[in-house]
């Protein structure tokens, strides 16, 4: 008897029909599920990282190297992974870039929290270490590692978008495309009502034309629409734009499913067909009434509208994204519409619901006809067409603009830029390996393991292109140390300052000395050059990266790796076996 109700808990077996996984177990199965997430967007890192080809259910292909879209494409059963897939996505949301490394410092900080448990060290003074590692290295990344720039010159700015987009597809055209991206979001700056400076990247609308080769992709000035005139008809400029946004059908009225009508006079079928074609007309004068010269619908337009937009030298485009009209009603000023009921029950068309725009035009751009609103009244608009050999390069193509613009979009709304490369992993692993020996508690473990998972990312950068990681990164650690033991004492908020940071007493210095020291400071930006297999002041060469982008990722994967910590027992129910009412067994 008693080996039975021993079995069972080894087996973990609930008295309620499931399974009960706890301790050691569940932190290993928790680390080995983050861990195959991490490596599966490991090799895609950095500037010589390698793309992945993924089908799903119904054979559609994506080819990318973007963390959030491959973690979001993949179909993660264990509860652990998702928490990481999550974390990519929330990194794409708010900073737009570096959800890839993300993923990797979260990963690394959870392996080595758990070889940490494995020695008796508790997972709340893990937290603890991990939430102080944490707080300290983004107050040293602020008050060390970033600079702020000022005036942020469009050098710095394409230095931002090149970095973003060295990893991706368009590396190879940069220069072109720094360019491209730097205009579009400077070129959609708005103020709100508070006196904020924004750049919203949603302002900046990306089409995709296939052909021609990727160098030939365009930025018009003004929001480009993939849509034509409803009729052949119509004009195709119209300056001094007066715009209605409908999100309704402005197509001969019929009934409604299930609506039956009795005659019992053929000439009253007649009548009936009139007022369904009358009731549409009305509509449509009511907008033009209204001062309208553009309509965009999401919906359909009838012949008898057209003929009606045709005669009144209207332009009228149907069947838009209503995504797009959002954002035109947005730029333009214009109300959305779905209803021309009132709260009355009569059909009124307000002209406050018009937005306007300098001209509203059909061009042809390569190919394609497309509709632009150029200079619309309350925000700027820009469009980007790319252009590409197929349907997978546009996409990817779209992805790598997106997280350049969104790069961009945060250095100007923060104004501070952090050194790329690897530079700020390094300088904060041994700056805490450093600080950590100054905490007199046990949390001085989990700070020292803190600071040596941050170097998974120089590591993974340097074996990606193919280098010696070993050599590379003992080279990068000696530079940072050397920097930061020539560096001025920073006394600690709390602490006060440390004994072991104390300066030597002041002695005359050569001018050689001098000189020396000088460069060793400068070390504190130093990163890997990926190219060349060596290392760099990534500040002079341009590698830069907005620090509100690095202080996210760290936040992020800290918190991530913490709600996977604390957790310490699964119970997973079975699930409930429906069997045939009537077998005694109910199986």
């Amino acid at each position: 008897m008693a080996g039975i109700f021993e079995q069972q808990r080894n087996a973990g077996t609930l008295f309620l029909g499931g399974q009960k996984i706890s301790g050691a177990d569940i932190r290993d199965q928790n680390v080995l599920a983050t861990q195959a997430i991490a490596n599966v967007v490991k090799s895609s890192f950095g500037p010589s990282g390698l793309d992945k080809m993924m089908v799903d259910d119904i054979g559609e292909v994506t080819v990318t190297n973007d963390g959030a879209t491959i973690l979001s494409l993949l179909s993660v059963e264990h509860p652990a992974g998702k928490i990481l897939v999550d974390l990519a996505h929330q990194q794409d949301k708010e900073v737009g870039d570096g959800t890839t490394s993300v993923v990797l410092i979260a990963a690394e900080l959870l392996k080595r929290a758990n070889e940490l448990v494995k020695m008796r060290i508790h997972p709340t003074t893990i937290i603890t270490g991990y939430r102080l590692a944490l707080r300290e290295a983004v107050r040293y990344m602020t008050e060390n590692i970033s600079t702020k720039v000022e005036t942020l010159g469009r050098e710095s700015l394409m230095n931002i978008a090149r970095t973003s987009m060295s990893s991706k597809i368009i590396g190879g055209d940069s220069e072109f495309f720094s360019n491209m991206v730097v205009d579009a979001i400077t070129s959609v700056k708005t103020t709100n009502a508070r006196g904020e400076v924004k750049y919203p990247v949603k302002a900046v609308n990306v089409l995709k034309a296939h052909g021609k080769s990727a160098t030939e992709s365009l930025l018009i000035k003004g929001y480009a629409l993939n849509c034509t005139v409803a009729s052949q008809a119509m004009k195709t400029r119209v300056t001094d734009a007066r715009i209605a946004v409908l999100d309704m059908n402005l197509q001969k009225e019929r009934m409604k499913m299930g609506v039956n009508v009795v005659i019992d006079d053929p000439a009253q079928l007649e009548k009936i067909r009139e007022r369904e074609s009358s009731m549409v007309i009305e509509r449509v004068e009511m907008i033009l009434k209204a001062g309208a010269n553009v309509i965009f619908t999401t919906k359909g337009i009838d012949d008898l509208c057209l003929k009606h937009f045709v005669e009144k030298g209207a332009m009228a485009i149907r069947r838009c994204k209503k995504e797009d009209l959002r954002r035109i009603a947005r730029a333009t000023g214009a109300q959305m519409v779905s209803t021309l009921a009132d709260l009355n029950g009569d059909e009124v068309f307000d002209k406050a619901n018009l937005g306007q725009a300098e001209e509203v035009v059909q061009e042809r751009i390569s190919d394609d006809e497309l509709i632009l609103v150029k200079g619309p009244k309350v925000h700027t608009a820009a469009s980007i067409i790319l252009r590409g050999a197929n349907e997978y390069s546009l996409d990817e193509m779209e992805r790598s603009v997106h997280d350049s613009l969104s790069a961009v979009k945060r250095t100007l709304e923060s104004g501070r830029i952090v050194p790329g490369g690897g530079a700020v992993e390094t300088a904060l692993h041994i700056y805490l390996e450093e600080w950590a020996t100054s905490v007199g508690s046990r949390e001085q473990l989990a700070i020292a393991a803190f600071a040596s998972a941050l170097l998974v990312v120089p590591t993974t950068l340097a074996v990606n292109a193919a280098k010696d990681s070993s050599e590379l990164i003992a080279q990068l650690r000696s530079r940072h140390a050397l920097s930061q033991r020539t560096s001025d004492p920073i006394p600690h908020p709390h602490k006060g300052p440390s004994d072991h940071n104390t300066p030597p007493p002041a002695t005359k210095t050569s001018e050689a000395d001098a000189k020396a020291l000088a460069k060793a400071k400068g070390y504190k930006n130093y990163g890997l050059d990926l190219t060349r297999g060596k290392v760099h002041d990534t500040l002079k060469a341009g590698v830069v990266e907005p620090t509100m982008s690095k202080v996210k990722q760290l936040k992020s994967a800290v918190e991530a790796c913490v709600a996977i910590m604390r957790i310490d027992t699964l119970i997973k129910l079975d699930p409930e076996v429906r069997g045939d009412p009537n077998d005694g067994h109910g199986h």
